[in-house]
């Protein structure tokens, strides 16, 4: 039993002296905690004489809740929360630069300056969305990092199903889509060398409680609310991607590639059977996905029966009727 608990299980206010004996605090020590819950964004009353209750029901985001569903060894054990900022990327990226550990996480509520592939922005109003950003250093060629992004896409789909219940899947290499819609993109970036990587920073960002979007953009972009009917924890969809990204992650670097990942990336995979476009800028063509190989290149075979593995960085798919 925490204090939040004891608060949404009364429904009503409850005395300082009250949630002291239960938690066996000073009353001091249960001031700090209502600050704290109030820090992470839950709105929490105070009246003389009657005590604190929880006004309404305010989302708890933050370190605190981000931390109750974490069960991490590592990544995430140091994690920075803000309730603004430019990006989690670039802060990982000023922070990488002052030599900050390895598993270093970043949580935002709003999201100024995200940005997407291709530079393109990542909307990230407040009190609805997951920004956050993972600051990794493996021991792996350079040649071999980019891999890391699909890695991460395994993990945040996981992640997500496992909350909501929702089949969400990969559409290859890292976009996240529930009902064909997009619902979380990924952007990784590394500071490298020729032969050696300092640091890799992949950050993620996640639409979980949006009741709409731009028209613009509504035919092919959802949320975990639009589509699961219901509101769902960012907490608790932050920490479980997270819980799932450091399995596989490990996974990854045993191998030094994605063979033992295969299996399940493909299992979750959209276009695995799919007929595909391939837009490469020597000319788009149709063609069958076969599968993804251990670099995560997409194998597809073209209407000559020839096959071909396409590699990410160089090219894109997308469905021959549509987004998927």
């Amino acid at each position: 039993m925490d204090l939040l608990s004891i608060l949404k299980e009364k429904g009503d206010y409850v005395s300082g002296q009250e949630i002291a004996d239960r938690l066996s605090i000073s009353r001091n020590a249960v001031w700090k905690q209502i600050e704290k819950l109030r820090e992470e964004g839950v709105a929490i009353e105070a009246v003389t004489g009657r005590g604190y209750r929880v006004a309404g029901e305010q989302e708890a985001f933050g370190q605190r809740s981000i931390r109750s569903f974490l069960h991490t060894k590592w990544l995430g054990k140091e994690l920075l929360f803000f309730r603004e900022i430019d990006s989690t990327n670039d802060e990982l990226k000023r922070r990488a630069a002052r030599q900050a550990p390895e598993g270093l996480l970043a949580v935002a509520d709003i999201q100024t300056k995200g940005k997407g592939r291709k530079g393109r922005g990542w909307e990230t109003p407040e009190g609805v969305n997951i920004a956050m950003s993972y600051l990794l250093r493996p021991d792996i060629m350079p040649d071999t990092a980019p891999m890391i992004t699909l890695v991460m896409a395994l993990a945040a789909a996981k992640g997500i199903r496992k909350v909501s219940g929702l089949d969400a899947k990969i559409k290859w290499p890292n976009d996240i889509v529930v009902n064909g819609k997009k619902i979380s993109g990924i952007l990784t970036e590394m500071n490298v060398e020729p032969d050696y990587i300092h640091d890799v920073v992949i950050g993620i960002g996640i639409n979980v409680n949006n009741k709409s979007f731009p028209e613009s953009i509504s035919s092919r972009a959802t949320s975990l609310l639009l589509e699961g009917g219901r509101t769902y924890s960012r907490a608790e969809v932050a920490a479980e991607v997270t819980n799932a990204f450091e399995g596989f992650y490990e996974t990854f670097l045993e191998c030094k590639d994605l063979s033992g990942l295969k299996d399940e990336y493909e299992e979750i995979c959209v276009n695995i059977g799919a007929k595909v476009r391939v837009l490469d800028p020597a000319g788009e063509f149709d063609a069958d996905a076969l599968g993804i190989n251990e670099k995560g290149e997409l194998m597809v075979r073209k209407a000559d029966g020839t096959t071909e593995n396409i590699y990410a960085g160089e090219v894109s798919v997308r469905g021959i009727y549509g987004y998927v």
